[in-house]
């Protein structure tokens, strides 16, 4: 289904749904969006990452799910239904390469870019190549009690495979592949990037969001890797989230944190990378 595009493998354009448009104090609520600058409620980056499996597993095999990484950095939001497309560069037949990655929109618009990988490729993943040296604690308001490898959240947590079925009955996953409804290679069901962000996100999230001033929140990069993969829908494992480095930009405070997802022998199935960002403008802490 894919096409070369100037070298790279292009993905179908695809319509995805932002289903939280009723979300109160969200950036996917068309009204609050709006009122910070937004052109109104957007799309989740960790919808976007579902439009990447099946080119992934083009370029790269069935392997992506075990050994292979998808990081991306997102430069342009982009709302309900506007058509988008992912592309990725040609990996060849290496065992351990990595290769550019990104998403347009239509008309060209740069909604994200970075890098996939398979194996152990020798250069650093687009975000693990970030300085990411952090603020000064004293220039910080929501996070200035947050110190480098602080373990910020430990928990047991699963992915239901009723919740993919669910998903993708309402359309909201945007390629929704068979393997994470029922039978995969690996036996039963696996998870797909928004629900193996979901796993290890979400629970951080809400300590994170405490400190904040009830600000707005919203993604500025992901990045899931496969170690041991892939991560199989309904079975428990241990989450453990340490902080990388609080920082600021001019409209954000931002945490970058690690989350780590190991089974039940303590092996280390599949990693993330995540810059969670809060508007400024919408914190009582700034007011």
């Amino acid at each position: 289904m894919s096409t070369i595009e100037d070298g790279m493998l292009r993905g179908p354009a695809r319509r995805p749904i932002n289903a939280h448009q009723e979300a109160p104090n969200s950036i996917h609520n068309d009204e609050v969006a709006g009122s910070l600058g937004f052109r109104g409620g957007t799309v989740a980056g960790s919808i976007h990452m579902d439009q990447f499996p099946p080119l992934l597993v083009q370029a790269f095999g069935q392997r992506w799910f075990e050994t292979g990484s998808l990081s991306l950095q997102f430069r342009n939001a982009t709302t309900s239904g506007e058509e988008v497309s992912p592309l990725l560069g040609d990996p060849g037949a290496s065992d351990d390469v990595q290769v550019p990655a990104r998403m347009l929109r239509d008309d060209g618009l740069l909604v994200a870019e970075g890098t996939a990988s398979i194996g152990n490729p020798s250069e650093q993943s687009h975000l693990h190549s970030i300085d990411l040296r952090p603020s000064d604690p004293s220039e910080l308001k929501m996070f200035p009690h947050l110190a480098i490898g602080e373990v910020i959240m430990e928990h047991e947590g699963s992915v239901a495979s009723a919740d993919a079925i669910g998903r993708a009955d309402k359309g909201l996953i945007t390629e929704p592949m068979g393997w994470y409804l029922g039978d995969s290679p690996w036996g039963g069901p696996i998870a797909g990037p928004s629900q193996v962000i979901g796993l290890l996100w979400r629970r951080t999230t809400g300590v994170l969001t405490a400190s904040t001033g009830g600000a707005v929140g919203l993604f500025g990069a992901i990045e899931v890797r496969h170690l041991n993969g892939p991560v199989m829908a309904d079975t428990t494992y241990q989450v453990e989230s340490r902080v990388v480095a609080p920082g600021a930009s001019p409209k954000t405070e931002y945490v970058w944190f690690d989350s780590t997802a190991s089974d039940d022998t303590g092996t280390p199935i599949a990693t993330m990378r995540m810059q969670l960002r809060w508007m400024k403008a919408s914190s009582s802490l700034f007011s």
